[in-house]
């Protein structure tokens, strides 16, 4: 007799995607992380974007204005108000922080209004609520390739939303084009799926671009032309480092007069965890053009409020327009220097990223280093360097790229010296496979002489440019 099945289909199913590849990496991390003198041979940590290098400015804040927190002598005469206000508005005061802290990002060349601004427990309850509000289990959204792998389990998990990919290609550097556009739609179109809307990150997780202004206005007459809705995932927008500055598609609305917009179609998801390296405040945004979906949202977001005593403590800390300001400039100024260090250190040993302005990591070309130019290729060479080379770097296709060869690899979650044992234990490792490319083309080459060649001395083929040189399973890592 059939036993019932006690549990849901949820929580029987694998939807989170834990099976990913890029929460393996998390998974080898745990089990041996790296510390420098506990444990120098484990893996380090590079596959998750977190921003520590600008901690100490608000470490030092913090020192200089305990009142801000409700937990010290100088703020616990408003402990009680604060342990025992609940409204899912939020405090006037946060809301009122994170609009002018979002305009700051931006330049200051657009405002936000604060009462349209939704909290939510991090970006990943942001994208799940604004799911929730515009499309129904079966809806999809199209998302341009390669996208940020937790999507799969922020936007579909739960919501029963599906993700239609829209292929971007390394020929233009991944640059997201009206013909990809159409094309994925037109597909979803045929296949029966019904579009909501369109999601881009911009800038860029894995990528680390922005998106110039002629392509956001591009995607407002795609999604204005189709009736889709426009989500603009805006996480990354202070970690611009070098030009082109960011654009946010919140300028766009407001100073592009001349193309056509329907404002109740375009929606914000932003958070504190990357521009400011606040993840574990679960700070989420969600700011909607549409009032219904700004409604719904507030009200969705009782199942995942941001704590009143964190909110009390960041209205404080933006509100600092001095502090903001200089934490805004260094902060840029730091992700310049471990950018250019990393970079610089890869390019040493002949490998190469795609050119970037932001974002915690880089989009690393290793295709070079592959036995066989394919997704298993890939994959074996990404077992080495997890189990090998003891890196935590991301593969492309947990990222749904559509070419095999690339990784995201994080800089700015970690110290100085631990980017130089990286950077040492990458060049080891790229030495190495020369090696082995070297000798397994003497073999070869000796193997030929003795079949072929025994009149000539070995020294001579060496030399000579019409060896047949057979091609090696490791591709020299230099251009």
């Amino acid at each position: 007799m059939d036993q019932p099945q006690l549990l849901s289909k949820i929580a029987m199913g694998n939807g989170h995607g834990e099976d990913s590849p890029y929460f393996d990496g998390w998974k080898a991390y745990d089990e041996n992380p790296y510390h420098p003198t506990m444990n120098p041979n484990g893996v380090i940590q590079m596959g998750l974007a977190e921003n520590q290098l600008t901690s100490d400015l608000v470490q030092d804040w913090i020192m200089s204005n305990p009142e801000a927190s409700i937990c010290t002598i100088e703020g616990v005469h408003d402990f009680k108000a604060m342990a025992n206000f609940q409204d899912y508005h939020g405090l006037s005061e946060f809301r009122n922080a994170v609009a002018k802290f979002m305009s700051r990002t931006r330049g200051n060349r657009v405002t936000f209004d604060p009462d349209r601004i939704v909290m939510s427990g991090g970006a990943t309850g942001a994208h799940e609520v604004t799911a929730f509000c515009l499309a129904d289990p079966g809806d999809a959204f199209l998302v341009p390739t390669p996208y940020y792998a937790g999507f799969d389990r922020d936007l579909r998990w739960r919501t029963g939303v599906k993700l239609v990919p829209v292929i971007c290609e390394s020929s233009n550097n991944f640059k997201l084009t009206m013909q990809a556009l159409e094309e994925a739609y037109e597909k979803a179109k045929n296949d029966n799926i019904r579009i909501k809307g369109l999601l881009i990150t911009n800038p860029s997780n894995p990528l680390g671009t922005t998106m110039d202004r002629t392509t956001l206005r591009t995607l407002l007459t795609f999604i204005n032309e189709k009736r889709i809705h426009l989500v603009c995932d805006e996480i990354y927008a202070a970690t611009v480092f070098t030009h082109p500055s960011f654009i946010s598609i919140a300028e766009i609305i407001e100073h592009d007069k001349d193309i056509e917009c329907d404002r109740d179609l375009i929606h914000i998801v932003y958070s504190l965890s990357k521009d400011m390296g606040f993840p574990g405040f679960r700070v989420g945004i969600i700011y909607s053009y549409n009032d219904e979906v700004v409604d719904c949202a507030r009200k969705m977001s009782s199942f995942g409020l941001v704590s009143t005593q964190t909110q009390y403590l960041i209205a404080s800390m933006l509100s600092d327009d001095e502090f903001v300001g200089r934490f805004l400039a260094e902060s840029a100024k730091r992700l310049a220097q471990r950018h250019r260090v990393f970079t610089m250190g890869l390019a040493r040993v002949g490998i190469k990223c795609l050119q970037s302005n932001g974002g915690l990591f880089v989009w690393m070309d290793l295709h070079h280093l592959m036995k066989t130019p394919s997704f298993e290729g890939e994959m074996e060479l990404w077992k080495m360097i997890i189990h090998e080379v003891k890196i935590n770097v991301s593969p492309g296709s947990s990222f749904h790229c559509s070419e095999p060869g690339w990784f995201r690899v994080c800089y700015a979650n970690m110290d100085d010296k631990a980017v130089q044992v990286s950077l040492q234990r990458i060049h080891a490792f790229v030495l190495q496979n020369k090696e082995i490319m070297v000798s397994e083309k003497k073999r070869c080459w000796q193997n030929n002489l003795r079949l072929s060649f025994k009149s000539r001395r070995f020294d001579d083929i060496m030399m000579s440019p019409h060896s047949p040189i057979p091609h090696s399973p490791l591709v020299k890592a230099s251009t």
